[in-house]
């Protein structure tokens, strides 16, 4: 396993938090699998941030339930995947940003760090004009404002930082529970028809054929399935603290594998919920239920396209976004020190993530106003897609490679399937880049 690598292992992923949270050793199963639950969680919050909820708003409110389909494909994939990052991380003890500095060139490690950062400030991106959208709501704080606001955001998570990784886990948890309690809601005041949700499931052929679908079908594609969790996943699952033997890291690798399928399932239902609440509310007018809706529902209109149980939904959003935020930071930490080996502090590297993501939402909004944002929004999901091939296939060809994993590589039918998976988003991705330069 040792010359598997080109360079040898220099330091932990996270090493401040590296094995710090205890396994029961003879114990049933809930206990261990609640020792091991967490990260899925963290890595789930990735797959509902506030740019998923534009681009799963625009596919409701544009094409009834028609891309439900999307969103389920697109939650296999990441089933799949998160599995390979968690393989990486507990049979490599590296994450995916480590792994790909100890086998890359110094030239290609370096083209995939500029990408991944490009990927994270496209997330920030999202995170703080979604949170804005949901402080206008909520306050009436204007946009401009709201986007000052989500930069402070920085202190706090530093403290949390602070306090050990079961805190993080436990405020992910919690702000998740938040948006499932508003989405349930929401669901329920919505009375969308079960039948459609239902065919709405199946794949239809309109979806390749229709290319304004097909564009909003790898958004969501794009904004589901995220570059930054496979390298965030693979860091924070060697937060527990497994026997890093055999027999140790086959359990650890089969619960953390639990752990994030059920989150994932999860994320799911979130993002299936936003897109079937946009083509509920959409296709029926005259939402007579609603609450009364003040002025901030006129900010939320060219994202929703239908009125709703607006606070519900502004809280849902700013605990979305809060939540991504958390992931982000983290995710930025891991690719920086990963890739290049380089420890800033951590306040001081989540700043320069932010006004990286910042100035863009600020000029934009000032120039362009709530229109603008929206369309940044799903711009935003558009360049993560993009970046989605630079982290899925050094993944792939890791976990493939039996010197690098011995008896915990890819077995022959999960080495063609997650090809098959690789192929259709770059296939995907090179359309949507050519639609987007060179379509109509």
């Amino acid at each position: 396993m040792k010359n598997a690598w080109r360079k040898e292992k220099t330091s932990h992923s996270l090493p401040e938090v590296f094995s710090s949270i205890s396994i029961p050793k003879k114990s049933g199963f809930w206990r261990k699998y609640l020792a091991f639950a967490g990260p899925g969680l963290m890595v789930a919050v990735g797959y509902m941030d506030p740019g998923n909820w534009a681009t799963d708003i625009a596919g409701g409110s544009q094409f009834g339930y028609t891309l439900l389909s999307v969103i389920l494909i697109s939650n296999i994939f990441a089933m799949v995947l998160q599995h390979l990052s968690v393989k990486l991380g507990v049979v490599a003890e590296r994450d995916l940003a480590q792994a790909c500095r100890d086998h890359f060139k110094p030239t290609t490690n370096f083209i995939l760090w500029v990408f991944c950062e490009i990927a994270i400030a496209a997330c920030d991106l999202a995170e703080v004009i979604g949170s804005a959208i949901a402080l206008n709501l909520l306050f009436g704080i204007p946009l401009t404002w709201g986007i000052v606001i989500t930069t402070i955001d920085v202190l706090i998570i530093l403290m949390l930082q602070a306090k050990g990784f079961r805190w993080i886990e436990s405020i992910v948890a919690g702000l998740m529970f938040i948006i499932l309690v508003c989405f349930g809601y929401e669901i329920i005041i919505s009375k969308p028809e079960i039948n459609a949700i239902l065919g709405g499931l199946i794949p239809q052929k309109e979806i390749i054929t229709n290319p304004a679908m097909l564009y909003i079908g790898i958004g969501i594609l794009g904004a589901t399935v995220m570059p930054h969790n496979l390298y965030l996943h693979s860091s924070i699952v060697q937060t527990r603290d497994y026997t890093r033997d055999r027999e140790g890291k086959k359990e650890a690798i089969k619960f953390a594998t639990l752990d994030s399928t059920v989150s994932l399932l999860l994320a799911f239902f979130i993002n299936a919920a936003i897109l079937i609440l946009a083509a509920a509310t959409f296709h029926t007018t005259g939402n007579e239920h609603v609450a009364d809706i003040h002025d901030a529902y006129k900010m939320l209109t060219p994202i929703l396209g239908a009125s709703m149980a607006s606070i519900a939904f502004a809280i849902a959003l700013l605990a979305s976004g809060q939540n991504s935020t958390l992931t982000g930071t983290l995710a930025g930490q891991i690719v920086m020190e990963g890739f290049l080996n380089i420890r800033l502090k951590p306040w001081l590297r989540r700043l320069i993530t932010r006004l990286i993501a910042v100035i863009p939402a600020l000029i934009v909004t000032i120039i362009y106003g709530e229109k603008g944002t929206t369309d940044l929004l799903v711009l935003s999901q558009v360049i993560l897609s993009m970046q989605l091939s630079f982290a899925v296939v050094p993944l792939v060809i890791f976990t493939n490679d039996k010197a690098k994993m011995g008896e915990f590589v890819n077995k022959p039918f999960l080495k063609i399937c997650v090809w098959i998976i690789s192929i259709v988003i770059i296939i995907l991705n090179l359309y949507l880049l050519y639609q987007t330069f060179f379509g109509e």
